[in-house]
Parts: C-alpha cells; sequence; structure tokens
C-alpha cells in the first residue's frame, strides 16, 4: 500500500515533466534591452529553444537593480513556463531593496551560466597607470579619487567598497542614473577610475579611450595578459560578474533538471560558447546545488559589506 501511495504522489510530477515544456517560455530579463544580461540571453536564445523544444520568448521588466523582474517570476505559477536570467545584483538586491523577493525562498536555481572578471579602468586624463601609483594618490587625497556607478549598491558601488577595504583608502563615488550614462561619464573624462564588466569595457579599452588598470578574476584575462589581477597585489580580492538561470520557488525537481540540461548543452554548443568567449565570458554551466552555493556565499560576503557601509536604496 505504501508503495502505491508513494507512485500515486510521483506520476504527477513525472507526467509534467514528461510534458514539459508544450508551449513557450518565457524568460524574464529584469534589465533594459542592450544590457550585458539582456546580451546573453539574446546570444542563448536561438540554441536554448533548440533544446528545450520549444520558442523562447524573452521579456525585459527592468527596475530596482533587477528586483522588478525578480519579483514578477517569483510570483509567477512554478510551471516551468516563466524563468528569470539574474545578474549578480542577484545575491545582493535583498539586502537593499525591500521589494526584492528573498532569493533563497521565492526561487529555485537552476544554472549558473557564465562569468566575467571585472576591470578596474581608469580615464586617459588621470595619470596613475597602476594599482601601487592609484593607491598611493588615494591615500594622499581623501575622498578625492572619484569612480562611476550605476547607484548605490549596483556591483560595481561594491567592487570599489571592496577595493576602498583591501587597499585602506576612501574614494568618492559618483552615482549616476543607469549604466549606460555611467559609462558616457567615464568615457568623456568625468571621473577618475570605474570597476566595469568586461565585456562592457573591453572595446573602450582596446580603442585606448581608457586605461587597464587590473582585472578581478583568479587568474589573468585571455583578452589582457598584461593586465595584472587585483588578487595580484591583494591576495584574497576577486571581482567578478556572474549570470545566472532560475525558476519560481515550488519548481519539480525534474523540470529543474531538464531546463539545466538543455541550458549546459546550449553553452556548451560550439557557436554560443564562442560566441560568449569573444565577448569576455566564462563559461560555468554548472548544477542548481552548485549555483545555490554560490549565491548563498555572495549574499553573505556582501551582505556584511552592505550593512557595514549602511548602504540603503536611493
Amino acid at each position: 500500500m505504501r508503495m502505491i501511495l508513494l507512485l500515486l504522489a510521483v506520476l504527477p510530477a513525472l507526467a509534467l515533466a514528461q510534458g514539459y515544456p508544450a508551449k513557450p517560455v518565457r524568460v524574464i530579463v529584469p534589465f533594459p534591452p542592450g544590457g550585458t544580461t539582456d546580451l546573453i540571453a539574446r546570444i542563448v536564445q536561438a540554441k536554448f529553444q533548440e533544446h528545450l523544444g520549444q520558442s523562447v520568448l524573452i521579456e525585459n521588466r527592468s527596475g530596482a537593480g533587477g528586483s522588478v523582474g525578480a519579483a514578477e517570476a517569483a510570483k509567477a505559477a512554478p510551471d516551468g513556463y516563466t524563468l528569470l536570467m539574474v545578474f549578480d545584483t542577484h545575491a545582493v538586491n535583498h539586502h537593499i531593496f525591500k521589494m526584492a523577493p528573498d532569493p533563497f525562498k521565492s526561487l529555485e536555481h537552476i544554472s549558473l551560466m557564465v562569468t566575467s572578471p571585472s576591470a578596474l579602468v581608469a580615464v586617459t586624463s588621470y595619470p596613475p597607470n597602476n594599482i601601487r601609483e592609484i593607491v598611493a594618490d588615494a591615500k594622499a587625497n581623501p575622498e578625492k579619487v572619484t569612480y562611476s556607478t550605476p547607484g548605490s549598491g549596483s556591483s560595481n558601488h561594491l567592487a570599489a567598497l571592496l577595493f576602498e577595504q583591501y587597499a585602506g583608502i576612501r574614494l568618492t563615488q559618483v552615482a549616476y542614473k543607469g549604466g549606460g550614462p555611467m559609462i558616457q561619464a567615464l568615457l568623456g573624462q568625468q571621473v577618475n577610475i570605474t570597476f566595469l564588466s568586461m565585456p562592457l569595457i573591453l572595446p573602450h579599452i582596446r580603442s585606448g579611450k581608457v586605461k587597464a588598470i587590473a582585472t578581478g578574476g583568479r587568474s589573468r584575462a585571455p583578452q589582457l595578459p598584461d593586465v595584472p589581477t587585483l588578487g595580484e597585489t591583494y591576495p584574497g580580492f576577486t571581482q567578478v560578474s556572474w549570470f545566472g538561470i532560475l525558476g519560481p520557488s515550488g519548481l519539480s525537481k525534474e523540470i529543474i533538471m531538464k531546463i539545466n540540461a538543455d541550458m549546459i548543452r546550449t553553452l556548451r554548443t560550439p557557436e554560443v560558447n564562442q560566441r560568449l568567449t569573444d565577448q569576455g565570458f566564462d563559461i560555468v554551466a554548472s548544477s542548481p546545488t552548485e549555483f545555490l552555493s554560490f549565491v548563498q556565499g555572495e549574499s553573505d560576503k556582501l551582505g556584511r559589506l552592505i550593512r557595514d557601509n549602511k548602504i540603503v536604496a536611493e
């Protein structure tokens, strides 16, 4: 009798997984079109829908550092037809924005897709050319060295705060309304330095519009082999951008594992892999458990930084 009851409980979930997906799947990108998360979503879209066996529709729902789109995804039915693609703000938004869903109670982690080292860059008019010189200038002129961000609590802001912590310096944040204005301020020489993800800043480094000072990966970036890592000066200091895919809480394990397998196949497809690598991304393609553990670590580490610096939503 116990075996019969167990089978009756399991069969509906198996039937659902076997019939999934039976209609198009919506992927919410919680940022505007043209951003890095949106870029990754559109690079993987065609192959992901091919492996999934249904159309994949990308919907941009921006606001509050990704919290608006995340909240919408968290409220969706846990049937696999609404997914969420996130940036590294996913691990910290619940520490800053009241509307942000709890990432561990409201969402299911499916796969950490790709990472990309951040780059510390300086404008060409700023004399320092390496970390040592920037730190010396910041120590000689506390709070005079400026950096741009798209707002408090952003990954750019948190990277600069970590830099301050490791180097024992005080910088001044200049916050702009979004990534576009932040980059334009940098290119317009309105600030001294900035932390940016590699795909966004690499073209401007190559064109000579900004100077690459350091990168945030554990090893030097293949695209900038002569540029040192932050960890070479400050052991243990890493700063990477990361991107992953999630679903609403309550999503069945069978559907989670199907989406995970299809996303991994997508990321390992040669043409997708090459396009992402050319943009400066490193393929991870993790398991759900690995992704959840990674996000918990990031949330703990950066949550302390947010509390110590009393960062609140603006």
